[in-house]
């Protein structure tokens, strides 16, 4: 089973925490893709208005199978060795996963604001085959 993640290549926090999850999964479960690589998105017709709305896991043996936002973040870390408990966890806790769904947008509205924007696009060792290009 495969992922993609698409992720603001620009955003240091968005970089910061994909350059994690990188470590954590040495490229086993995930590939990476910059929202910046409109070319490679449009192969899964998304738009730069779609990137907008947060970050994008798309499961690569049914590309109709996507999660967006704060969603995307819980199935990745439901995904992770160990991440179910956590995430199952964090479900249970009434009023939870509204809270996290508000910061996560509050987050992602001002992510260059609160963490910085780079000067390049990050582009992962992981990324798709024929991808991280930019």
């Amino acid at each position: 089973m495969q992922y993609y993640v698409v992720y603001d290549g620009n955003c240091n926090l968005c970089v910061t925490l994909v350059q994690l999850l990188e470590t954590l999964d040495q490229g086993k479960l995930f590939r990476y893709i910059p929202m910046q690589d409109s070319q490679r998105l449009q192969q899964w017709e998304i738009t730069p208005q779609d990137c907008e709305l947060g970050m994008i896991l798309i499961d690569a043996n049914a590309p109709e199978k996507r999660w967006q936002g704060s969603a995307a973040a819980e199935e990745i870390g439901r995904l992770l060795p160990l991440g179910s408990i956590f995430v199952d966890a964090y479900r249970a806790l009434p009023g939870m996963k509204w809270v996290g769904d508000r910061v996560y947008e509050q987050i992602r509205d001002n992510r260059y604001t609160l963490f910085g924007k780079r000067s390049n696009t990050y582009k992962s060792v992981y990324c798709e085959e024929g991808g991280c290009k930019v």
